[in-house]
Parts: structure tokens; C-alpha cells; sequence
């Protein structure tokens, strides 16, 4: 069903996807070849271009009819781009999309630096909207992933992280770009505060559930496919909601075995499949699949205000394959 739903996506944006990578391109020129070489690297390397194909859709949704949207919609690509890179780096991760990541290609500093310029590439062409209210749209964005990366990071590896926090974390890692993207269109098509409100609820709620199915890949999905190491984040120290889950409904003895494994990031192959059973054992990965599946039935429910139209029925598809996706 997911494969037959994404190729389903995928013919309806062909198009629009085109455009993107166009405009990609053409707005890392004229720049040094070493943030080119590096901005290639993480932006061409297998990426679901999610963000920006969210704010052309929910222009369209907004019937906005002024130009440019695929150049507008490239902010949330470089914003997201620029996170990886910096994510990478702060993680010690070695894959990403199947390949090296760009620090241990090229250097730190040069990953950090055109992490750098794609953060402000973004808050260029976020002027060239003509609009204030995008522009502190995105700063807000980048105010509060920076924000997030930093609660991640001090809390790194604590076996007594809760859930509210680990949802406020990926609030600002995550949702709050899926939030703006879509926002943005609104802004750029003067609709109602109903409507631009019904917009932002969509994309934090499916910027919600995206993460949370992305931290259960981490736990079932084939490495080969996922294009990273399954069980990477826990080898980083990150506690997703499957583990923060079941280490506060597990019992005494469980709980105990989990945190062993949990607390050794040079876990085996073995151990890891013992902590998966576990957490099926607590129902914790069922429990994270559920609350992805509110989320996304709150962002479809708050598409509510829009009459039914080609796009608005592209945002619902793209809300469902959020689910039920494989990587």
C-alpha cells in the first residue's frame, strides 16, 4: 500500500519536483566550490525534498498565484540541509542516505561553515518574498531548531528523559520546519488567519508524526533500505519514544535488561534484537504507531476549513504515506 500511495505522490509532483532541483542548483551560484561541493553533497544524495514540495502544495491549496514558489520553497531545503549537516556532526554519525557523511568526507569546520552559509541562503531568499512575516517565520524556525539540537544534546544518553520532553524536542527539530513551510504559503497568498492557522496545525502535527516514524524505523526497518545503521540513534545516545516508553511501563527485571543494552552503545546484533523484543513486549513501538497516527489524523482534521480540491486531497495522501512509509 505504501509503495503503490508514494508512486501515487510521486506522478503529482513530478513536475514540481523538477522545479525544485532546479532551483537548487541555481541558487548555489555563483558561490566557492567548496560550499557548492559540500551543499551538493547533502543536498542531492537521496532526499524526499518533504519541506519544499509542502510549501508549493499548500500554495496551490491557498490558490496563490504569484511566481517563484519553487525558489521560495527551496528556504526549507537549505534550512533542513543545514541541520543535517550540523546533526552529523554533533552525532558522530557516520551514514547518511546511504552515504559518508560530509564531515568525514571534507572537515568539521567546512561542514560547519556551509552548514552556516545554507542557514543564511535561506534568510536571503526568505526576503526576497517581499513579506517581513516570512522572514520572521524562518527565524523563528532556525531559533528553534537550534533550541532543540541543544535540549537534545543535554540530555543526551539520560535514561529519565520523559516524554513531554522528547516531544518538545522534536517540536523544534522537526515540526516547527513543516509548520513554517506550510505557514509560509499562507502568508504568501494573503488567506484568512483560519486558514493560515489550519495550515501551521497540518504541518506541526505531520511534522510530529513524521518523527515519530522515523524514530520507529530506527527499531524495524532493514538498514540497506533505512540508508543508516538500524538502531543509530540509540548507538548516539538519543532516547526516542519506543525506549522512553518502555522503560516507564516495563517491570523491575525488563527494565534492568533494557538499560543494559541501552547504556552500552556497542550493543551486539543480538542484544538489539532482545531490545526489540522487549519493546514489543511493552507494546512501546505499538504505542509510538499510535500516537504518529493521532498526530496524523489531527493534521488531516484540520484541512477541515479547505473546499476539496486536486490539492488538498495530494496533502491527505502525503499526511497517510507519512505512516505508513518504509524510510
Amino acid at each position: 500500500m505504501s509503495d503503490d500511495l508514494k508512486q501515487s505522490i510521486l506522478n503529482r509532483v513530478a513536475e514540481d519536483l523538477v522545479g525544485i532541483e532546479s532551483k537548487l542548483s541555481d541558487n548555489l551560484r555563483p558561490h566557492l566550490d567548496l560550499v557548492c561541493d559540500i551543499a551538493r553533497h547533502i543536498l542531492f544524495s537521496g532526499g524526499k525534498r518533504l519541506r519544499p514540495l509542502l510549501m508549493v502544495i499548500s500554495a496551490r491549496l491557498c490558490r496563490y498565484t504569484g511566481g517563484d514558489t519553487h525558489k521560495f520553497a527551496t528556504i526549507f531545503e537549505f534550512l533542513h540541509a543545514a541541520t543535517l549537516l550540523h546533526d552529523d556532526l554533533v552525532d558522530g554519525a557516520a551514514i547518511r542516505r546511504g552515504r559518508p557523511v560530509a564531515h568525514t568526507v571534507w572537515d568539521n569546520p567546512s561542514a560547519v561553515l556551509v552548514g552556516d552559509f545554507l542557514l543564511a541562503r535561506s534568510l536571503t531568499i526568505a526576503a526576497e518574498t517581499g513579506r517581513p512575516r516570512i522572514i520572521r517565520v524562518i527565524a523563528e524556525i532556525t531559533e528553534n531548531m537550534s533550541q532543540g539540537e541543544i535540549h537534545q544534546l543535554m540530555r543526551k544518553g539520560a535514561i529519565d528523559l520523559t516524554e513531554a520532553e522528547y516531544r518538545e524536542v522534536i517540536r523544534r527539530k522537526t515540526a516547527v520546519l513543516f509548520e513554517g513551510a506550510c505557514r509560509a504559503s499562507a502568508i504568501l497568498a494573503d488567506v484568512s488567519q483560519q486558514k493560515e492557522a489550519a495550515l501551521g496545525a497540518y504541518g506541526l502535527n505531520l511534522g510530529l508524526a513524521f518523527q515519530m516514524a522515523d524514530d520507529l524505523l530506527d527499531y524495524t526497518a532493514d538498514s540497506a533500505v533505512l540508508g543508516k545503521q538500524v538502531g543509530a540513534d540509540l548507538r548516539e545516545g538519543k532516547l526516542t519514544l519506543p525506549i522512553i516508553h518502555a522503560l516507564q511501563n516495563a517491570g523491575d527485571g525488563n527494565r534492568e535488561r533494557m538499560l543494559r543494552i541501552v547504556r552500552n552503545k556497542d550493543f551486539s546484533a543480538a542484544e538489539f534484537k532482545t531490545l526489540i523484543e522487549l519493546l514489543n513486549h511493552c507494546g512501546s513501538l505499538d504505542y509510538t504507531r499510535r500516537m504518529a497516527a493521532e498526530h496524523i489524523r489531527q493534521a488531516k482534521q484540520a484541512l477541515a476549513v479547505f473546499e476539496p480540491c486536486p490539492a488538498k486531497e495530494l496533502l491527505l495522501d502525503i499526511a497517510d504515506y507519512a505512516l505508513a512509509r518504509k524510510i
